[in-house]
């Protein structure tokens, strides 16, 4: 699709010459002749470019382009005129304008300077597309009692310089609030680097979060800017930070305490201005006990200590969870958008969810791809997915008897191809190669009931 391109200019003959170089070029013109017609013009279609003479009657371009900043309009603004002179140029550049040329217009420049706003128009948008996309992917969704004290802490906590210890179960989020404190800090617009301590060898991650010299130590082959340094300005999240070693504890706890980094091999030392957010699912008290953590760095990383709750704490909050996830996956994969039926919800609703929000992200992305029409049902769900066999296996060993056994797992079995099959009787039958009737026979000595509202649950006498 060609760029679109609005030529704005009070004499006739100045419009139609532009608009045959820039045509020439591929470029799509619409013209205007006034201020007014320009502004109208202007608020009804996304330009990629205008090209704005300054000398115009009732408004001129400086006016223009003053209204157009105040309406937000995007495009990228090339002021034109003939009475040019570098004070002019230097007013509207204050003013916004993306470049200024002079008539009689020289073509090369013309086609330079519209093809390099157009090239930082498309950019401009690319970045505020990635960023809504990244925004919209990090949300922090729910409004549980739980999730509206953790957005109220968040809130409390980003405008302060104050180090956060985000502590919580793998899979509840730690990262998205990582990253909720950076965006509404004042440190927004700077770098957010995230470091995961559990990832990195323990040989390598003081030269990761320092830095090192070239030769400072057997395969240093070229220096390294360290991770803190990289954040100089902005926020720096350490991840699973009960993973780290204590020598590059005593490291971070120096920068924590004096703002100071110094590479390995290094003689000089760094200031660096970072924010430090850190996260675990470790029990730091515990680590500190039994002398894998420095309780004073504890402390330096305990200003401002925020708990993700897990999933089970949360319940009400899986069915906008599960449809935000759909929709998500639905655009990502490019399928239509799915919605979950009431029975597949309430079901969602009444798993155990040991894996927390990761988990059941993960499940809904696998049913959003493998389920084929745009309604996701009870019966769509996997059969392992109400009951986990770990949870089978821990409750059968508490059993008595050999035939105690047995009843549990051919009842759990039948439950699951019942859920598996939507509750049609007849289909589970069919699957599982067993007579309907003594099914029916089945379902009655284990006392299997369906729940009005769609879940299921069994009971035995």
């Amino acid at each position: 699709m060609p760029f679109r391109v609005l030529v704005v200019d009070d004499e006739t003959a100045i419009r139609e010459a532009i608009r045959m170089t820039l045509e020439y070029e591929g470029y799509r013109i619409d013209e205007a002749r006034s201020g007014s017609d320009a502004l109208d013009k202007a608020a009804k279609v996304p330009y990629d470019a205008i090209l704005l003479d300054i000398k115009m009657p009732v408004l001129d371009g400086i006016e223009v382009l003053e209204n157009l900043k105040e309406q937000k309009i995007a495009a990228p603004v090339i002021m034109v005129s003939g009475h040019g002179d570098i004070q002019t140029a230097v007013e509207c550049t204050k003013r916004g304008a993306f470049d200024f040329l002079e008539k009689p217009l020289n073509r090369d420049k013309l086609l330079l300077s519209v093809r390099n706003a157009v090239r930082q128009q498309k950019l401009e948008e690319e970045v505020v597309e990635l960023r809504e996309k990244q925004e919209k992917e990090y949300q922090l969704v729910g409004d549980a009692t739980a999730m509206r004290d953790l957005k109220s802490q968040i809130e409390r906590a980003a405008p302060t310089k104050a180090t956060v210890l985000i502590t919580g179960e793998s899979g509840t989020g730690k990262e998205l609030v990582a990253r909720e404190i950076h965006r509404r800090s004042s440190r927004a617009n700077m770098q957010f680097i995230q470091v995961n301590c559990a990832a990195i060898p323990d040989e390598l991650i003081e030269s990761e979060l320092i830095g090192h010299e070239k030769g400072s130590f057997t395969g240093a082959v070229r220096k390294q800017t360290g991770k803190f340094v990289a954040a100089d300005g902005g926020t720096i999240f350490l991840d699973e930070i009960g993973d780290m070693s204590m020598r590059t504890q005593a490291k971070v706890l120096r920068v924590l305490q004096e703002g100071d980094v110094e590479p390995v091999g290094s003689a000089t030392v760094v200031k660096v201005d970072v924010r430090v957010i850190a996260a675990t699912n470790k029990d730091l008290e515990e680590e500190i006990r039994a002398g894998r953590f420095r309780e004073d760095l504890y402390y330096r990383l305990n200003v401002i200590p925020i708990r993700t709750p897990p999933l089970r704490e949360r319940k009400e909050d899986i069915p906008v969870l599960a449809q935000h996830f759909a929709s998500l996956f639905s655009q990502e994969h490019n399928y239509h958008p799915k919605k979950f039926t009431s029975a597949a919800t309430q079901a969602l609703q009444d798993a155990a969810w040991r894996g927390n929000v990761r988990e059941l992200r993960n499940l809904i992305e696998r049913l959003v791809i493998m389920v084929p029409s745009d309604s996701i049902d009870i019966g769509d769900l996997p059969s392992d997915f109400f009951r986990a066999p770990g949870d089978i296996i821990a409750s059968a060993l508490r059993l008595a008897t050999l035939q105690e056994f047995k009843d549990e797992a051919e009842k759990a079995f039948i439950l699951g191809k019942l859920r598996e099959h939507g509750w049609n009787v007849s289909k589970t039958a069919e699957a599982i190669d067993t007579p309907r009737s003594n099914l029916y026979k089945k379902i009655e000595q284990y006392n299997i009931r369906r729940e009005a509202g769609g879940a299921m649950f069994a009971e035995t006498e």
